[in-house]
């Protein structure tokens, strides 16, 4: 009889977890375009610091990205 179900994990927790770890990367990407696209207007340091906010804390990160750091990026005249 060949295993192809788990039977200690369901299935629903399967497609659970697919679903949160899609949105994870989705929000991880969408914050990472929302940088790039402020790089023109905010000084390098500050970029970098917040791709490697949005690395460290997975979750979090983007959602303090979305939250304060769009809201807060210093506009550079030009």
């Amino acid at each position: 009889m060949p295993l192809t179900v788990n039977p200690l994990l369901p299935a629903h927790y399967d497609l659970l977890w697919t679903a949160a770890m899609v949105g994870v990367v989705v929000l991880g990407v969408s914050a990472f375009i929302s940088i790039s696209r402020r790089a023109r207007q905010t000084p390098l340091a500050v970029s970098l610091a917040w791709i490697g906010v949005v690395l460290l804390i997975p979750v979090l990160g983007p959602l303090l990205w979305f939250a304060a750091g769009r809201r807060a990026a210093p506009s550079l005249d030009r």
